[in-house]
């Protein structure tokens, strides 16, 4: 167990790197956004997550690298949605257009306080206020790092409310399982029968479509770039649909690199995985060890409710209220 100072923020906050260790995995968590800076496994030499070396280019530069987002991840179309009969606008701050990740001073660009820390695991909290970014309520939420035996991370969020709300969580990795310039070569499984297409905004049709005949079938582990993904005008930035409801924990999705020879399972309770392949990434500052960012540098697999789940009735529903508390459970189990 360690805890460094590892930068400021711009009002003067101090920032700072918890370490935890366990089960053969070594993971540096950051206050600033809850999110994970760094996680290596034992006997393999290469960073499984992409993410920074210095906190100002957390500031300038990164893409959410391992952020936790809210207090609603993920796409709302026009930042409009309807709550008990009120009409909630939320910022626009993805082009103008649309509500993403929470907004523009969200949770994942905030410092979170340190609850708890062991040696194996960080519990972080932070309060988001009524009003940021056009939310109704308080809500205050919760982020536990774990690690368990046998290469297990596990990520555990919880929210609660004053006032009715959207609260849809996720972890905001991006791995990379080789060290390789692109994930293209990695082997992916979904346990989805559906995906969620999506329009010009990358918000989703309404419409649930078979992956059955497309690119979007990964049902069978299959290499990442062998479907042509340069045909896909959104290069993989989609939902997968897992299930119609939160349930208990079970896997959804693996993770292989023949190159390396490591496999990353992802256990969850969520409804939803979002597949973003990094397709736009283009990422000025060196990374970790010095590493180029560029596109498909990474890919992020995030346990959430869907998207734009607030104006889809036949969506998993992101609404809080006050007496409820939200639990989202997801684990990455790593091995050689």
């Amino acid at each position: 167990m360690a805890r460094e100072i590892f930068g400021t923020m711009p009002g003067g906050e101090v920032v700072e790197q918890l370490t935890i260790r366990g089960g053969g995995l070594t993971a540096h968590v950051l206050t600033y956004g809850s999110l994970i800076q760094d996680l290596r496994l034992d006997g393999h030499g290469a960073p499984l997550v992409l993410g920074f070396e210095r906190f100002e280019d957390y500031l300038l530069h990164s893409p959410y690298f391992g952020v936790t987002p809210g207090r609603c991840s993920n796409r709302i179309a026009g930042g409009l949605f309807s709550l008990d009969g009120q009409t909630i606008e939320l910022e626009r701050n993805e082009r103008g257009v649309n509500h993403l990740h929470g907004g523009s001073d969200g949770i994942a660009v905030r410092n979170w306080t340190v609850e708890s820390l062991s040696a194996h695991s960080v519990t972080l909290s932070i309060l988001d206020p009524a009003g940021r970014a056009g939310y109704p309520g308080n809500c205050r939420v919760w982020a536990t790092y774990a690690l368990g035996d046998q290469g297990r991370l596990s990520v555990r969020y919880e929210a609660e409310t004053d006032l009715p709300t959207l609260a849809n969580l996720c972890q905001h990795s991006y791995f990379n399982l080789d060290g390789s310039a692109d994930i293209l070569g990695h082997e992916l499984m979904i346990e989805a029968t559906h995906y969620l297409p999506v329009d010009q905004n990358l918000i989703p049709t309404g419409h649930l479509q078979p992956v059955e005949g497309t690119v979007f079938d990964f049902r069978q582990q299959r290499r990442i770039g062998e479907a042509r993904i340069d045909s896909l005008p959104v290069h993989y930035d989609h939902n997968f649909c897992l299930s119609p409801a939160r349930t208990e924990k079970r896997l959804v999705a693996r993770l292989k690199s023949l190159r390396s020879g490591v496999t990353m399972d992802v256990e969850t309770t969520e409804s939803g995985v979002q597949f973003y392949a990094g397709g736009k990434m283009n990422v000025a500052m060196p990374g970790l060890e010095g590493r180029h960012y560029g596109a498909f540098a990474g890919l992020c697999l995030e346990t959430q409710v869907w998207p734009d789940a607030a104006n889809h009735p036949h969506f998993p529903t992101a609404v809080l209220r006050p007496g409820e508390r939200l639990v989202q459970e997801t684990d990455y189990v790593f091995s050689r």
